[in-house]
């Protein structure tokens, strides 16, 4: 139980040293912890390397650990981002000539490169009176090479060359110029009057020039008087010339305005008969355009009406023909029926007698008696009227009867032409034969 008792003891106290440990690193931490603001670049050097803590740079938090603690020690150097100036007040100064005058340089500078400036200098105060040796080296080298007058009348040359000469200087610092250094002022020192001198020399030089300059002014003035009262009278003279060449021009003005006005008269008369006469012409165009509506007008109604009136007659016509038509369908229809119902019972009787042998034997018989009949009657019609001797030779004189009636048939009539052609040829041959110097007819 005893032993048990020890062990908690034991691990109590471990626990206790472990948690007082942890809190003391905490406290510890929270001491030596940094955070470095937007306008400032810590540069750390610790016992490998040198780093540079802000706003631009790999971080902005470090730990401060002093420079005694083993492994962990660190030394730093606080330099601003921000830009910074240099002043050159009341700075003596010499120009080529060893005048000696008195300046007041003014140079706006920011850090380019932390890591070169901390190896340069141990604090931004170090670092601010390096660079204001620098200006002064630049200024008195540039000021020395130019006369006094030359720099009070060129201090804007002399920025620029003040900024050429110290860049070169700058960058071994890690330091660039923000803008060009100003040469803001330059006046005499306590024991030497030369500027006061030039000021004076310059002074009584403006005051010649400004008194010649009065007196040019009033020569100018002198002259300009004169050269005006002779412009006056001049002017004057030409004045009393234009009046009167205003006058006539006045009066060529007036005629040529009557003129001017007759003419525009004319014009206007001119103008208002031909509008009168285009009046005139419209209104005859007019007319006779109306005149042609009305005749046209007219001449188509005329038309219609002709032809209202022909359509009707066609019309009546038309309806007159189908009448006629139509009664002539009629007429033909009922003539067609009449003449059809004896063909058709002729049709009916044709169909009944090709089937009786014996009546068709005997209406052939009917129309044989009929024929010799109308034959014996024509016959002898003829023969009554005719002087025709018959001499028969036949057996009987029916037979010889019979045979003179063979003349009035067509073979009968056939004999008689060929009898009477060959009398006819036999007798032209004996005339030929009686006369043959004769010509025939």
């Amino acid at each position: 139980m005893e032993e048990v008792s020890g062990n908690v003891l034991a691990w109590l106290f471990v626990g206790g040293a472990l948690a007082v440990g942890f809190a003391v690193s905490v406290l510890l931490a929270m001491m030596f912890r940094r955070v470095v603001p937007t306008n400032e670049v810590h540069i750390i050097q610790s016992r490998k390397r040198t780093t540079s803590y802000g706003k631009d740079y790999k971080g902005n938090t470090y730990y401060q650990w002093p420079s005694w603690v083993p492994l962990l020690g660190i030394t730093k150097v606080v330099l601003p981002v921000s830009n910074f100036d240099v002043d050159l007040h009341a700075y003596e100064a010499y120009d080529k000539g060893r005048l000696p005058f008195v300046v007041d340089v003014k140079a706006f500078f920011r850090i380019a490169h932390s890591d070169v400036a901390a190896q340069r200098v141990a604090s931004f105060a170090e670092l601010h009176q390096q660079l204001q040796a620098v200006v002064q080296g630049a200024v008195r080298t540039i000021l020395a090479s130019s006369d006094i007058e030359e720099i009070m009348q060129g201090r804007s040359k002399f920025g620029v060359e003040f900024t050429k000469e110290v860049a070169e200087q700058l960058s071994n610092w890690g330091v660039e110029t923000v803008k060009n250094i100003e040469l803001m002022d330059i006046r005499d020192s306590k024991d030497s009057p030369v500027i006061q001198n030039i000021m004076a020399k310059k002074k009584s030089h403006i005051e010649m020039e400004s008194r010649q300059e009065v007196a040019r002014n009033k020569r100018q003035a002198e002259i300009t008087e004169i050269e005006a009262r002779r412009d006056v009278e001049s002017q004057k003279q030409e004045a009393a010339q234009a009046v009167g060449m205003r006058t006539v021009q006045a009066e060529q003005q007036v005629e040529l305005a009557r003129e001017s006005k007759l003419q525009v008269v004319k014009e206007q008369q001119r103008t208002t008969k031909e509008k009168e006469m285009a009046v005139l012409k419209v209104d005859s165009v007019k007319k006779a355009e109306i005149e042609k509506e009305v005749q046209v007008v007219k001449a188509s109604q005329d038309k219609e009406t002709l032809i209202l009136v022909a359509d009707g007659h066609l019309a009546a016509k038309k309806k007159e023909a189908e009448g006629i038509a139509a009664e002539g369908e009629a007429k033909a229809s009922a003539e067609k029926a009449m003449q059809l119902a004896p063909v058709e019972a002729q049709i009916v009787l044709a169909k009944e007698i090709g089937g009786n042998k014996s009546y068709q034997e005997y209406l052939v018989t009917i129309r044989q008696v009929e024929a010799a009949e109308k034959v014996g009657v024509e016959q002898a019609a003829a023969l009554e009227h005719a002087d025709v001797r018959v001499i028969s030779n036949a057996g009987t004189p029916a037979e010889g009867v019979t045979k003179v009636m063979d003349l009035f048939s067509p073979a009968g009539g056939a004999k008689i032409v060929g009898m009477m052609e060959t009398l006819s040829a036999a007798a032209a041959k004996t005339k030929k034969v009686l006369d043959p110097d004769k010509k025939p007819q």
